[in-house]
């Protein structure tokens, strides 16, 4: 007996044209031929996708016979409107991100979309392939395995995640920094591979991506688990449990049954409307999406306190000690003295108490240029500090070193507001008025500090040349989730 792969299972050929020629007579097309041989690699990779033919490794002659057998369709890349075009992946509409030329293809003038260019040019004689077959889920009995223990506010959250899953409801999971959000999905994902559903964990930043599948292998060891960025060796697979950058979701169709996105208030996907069309388009029509935050925004605050958005909230970290309080420190003209060469007077001292202690520190500063002239003020001190920003070439290897203590004070931009757990470890912003550290930005800051529970404390220190709004309502919103975690007897009494 023949055996072929159809997504993630190896099943007899013969079973597998039986189901293909099930699903197509529900299809109002062509009329299938028994005789033909379709191919199976072809539609597993298809599944759950929209591709350009460059991004499919077949024949084109194979492609177009499934076609006009009614097993793929094609989908137009642009369309014209009204107002001018549509792209049908990303969802640009905005006319000074189409442009003409003369195609090789059509051989006339053939207007492509700017915006996602670097997926591959979708134009207007370039179609999008789309399965029309049905994915086969598998069903697993106890996909989970995980021993670990919830605190009762993470109980709550994890109960209402299955309770989204069951009902395909959005919720939003409101959690402060270091509540362990990851682990409070687990019981909603282990229900929904029990109910044979695709499940992704979407998130705006590669590095996150990295650092959560082998978490979830390990939590799920008999399921399989791709993760998804630019230049991953999973590209063209499928898989019951996809973690993705939310770019990566351009290449989806009606994918999942249930949608997650990490950090939803993080750049870039909370000022671009591509990526949040990449999510709709991704998931299917009846699906559950889960957002997760530290920082929702003042809006979705404000349809949470109305009632107006399903939300749960974790004010408490899962090791029950409140989060730590930022103070603020007045320090004179910061940057006339570092264009000086030198550093105001208290914030050389913070930085001198902490290289004694032998504490790991971060400095957060506005900018790139500040950065470079802070840090080779501060070489003087300690030639081992170093700064690290998002264009840096050198990024992995200095966050590394930092957690492995070779470097004991790192500089950085808010590159690092999110997603460095580094244990003991003391924070201060220089410049904390400057109009890129928003609420969101310096709670995320603050929120680095105390996560370990062998060391829940620390000081989070705002040096500032003047209070702001935001540096305000970051502290007033750490008070606020402290006072409603001892409210609801989530913080440790003694």
């Amino acid at each position: 007996m023949r055996f072929i792969t159809a997504g993630n299972q190896l099943i007899p050929e013969q079973l597998a044209k039986e189901r293909v020629r099930e699903a197509a007579k529900h299809i109002p097309s062509p009329v299938i031929n028994p005789h033909f041989s379709f191919s199976a690699e072809l539609l597993s990779f298809l599944e759950g996708k929209q591709l350009l033919l460059d991004e499919l490794p077949f024949p084109i002659e194979l492609i177009h016979a499934h076609y006009e057998q009614g097993y793929i369709m094609y989908e137009k890349g642009i369309t014209k409107t009204e107002n001018g075009y549509h792209c049908q992946r990303c969802g640009n509409e905005e006319a000074h991100l189409f442009a003409s030329f003369f195609c090789a293809r059509c051989r006339q003038s053939c207007t492509y979309c700017r915006k996602c260019i670097t997926m591959g040019r979708v134009s207007e004689c370039t179609p999008l392939i789309v399965s029309r077959m049905l994915m086969e889920n598998t069903v697993y009995k106890q996909p989970l395995h995980w021993n670990g223990t919830f605190s009762s506010g993470q109980q709550y959250a994890a109960n209402a995640v299955v309770q989204a899953i069951d009902n395909a409801e959005q919720l939003l999971v409101w959690a402060v920094c270091g509540a362990g959000k990851t682990e409070v999905l687990f019981p909603g994902i282990n229900r929904a591979l029990q109910l044979g559903k695709r499940v992704c964990i979407a998130t705006p930043r590669t590095d996150v991506v990295l650092e959560l599948a082998p978490r979830m292998k390990r939590a799920f060891p008999n399921v399989p688990v791709i993760a998804l960025y630019g230049g991953s060796e999973d590209r063209g697979k499928s898989a019951p449990l996809t973690i993705a950058t939310t770019h990566q979701l351009l290449r989806f169709y009606k994918a999942f049954d249930v949608m997650i996105i990490d950090e939803v208030d993080a750049f870039p996907y909370s000022v671009e409307p591509m990526l949040q069309y990449a999510v709709e388009k991704a998931r299917k029509e009846t699906s559950s999406v889960i957002y997760l935050t530290a920082t929702p925004n003042e809006q979705w605050r404000k349809e949470v306190k109305q009632g107006k958005r399903n939300a749960v909230t974790i004010p408490a970290r899962y090791h029950g000690f409140p989060l730590p309080v930022p103070t603020f420190e007045w320090c004179g003209n910061w940057r006339k003295a570092v264009q000086k060469q030198f550093v105001p007077r208290n914030v050389l001292q913070w930085i001198k108490d902490r290289l004694f202690q032998r504490k790991p520190s971060l400095l957060f500063v506005p900018h790139i240029e500040l950065l470079e002239k802070i840090v080779l003020i501060l070489k003087r001190i300690d030639r081992n500090i170093e700064g690290v920003h998002a264009e840096d070439a050198e990024r992995k290897e200095k966050i590394a070193a930092f957690r492995n203590g070779d470097i004991p004070l790192l500089v950085t931009t808010t590159i690092l507001e999110r997603g460095v757990t580094v244990p003991n470890i003391d924070v201060a912003v220089l410049g904390a008025e400057d109009r890129i550290f928003t609420e969101g930005a310096l709670v995320q800051i603050a929120g680095r500090v105390g996560r370990s529970a062998q060391f829940p404390n620390g000081d989070v220190r705002f040096f500032h040349y003047g209070k702001t709004k935001e540096m305000l309502a970051a502290k007033q919103h750490i008070e606020r989730m402290n006072h409603e975690a001892a409210k609801r007897g989530l913080l440790k009494t003694t």
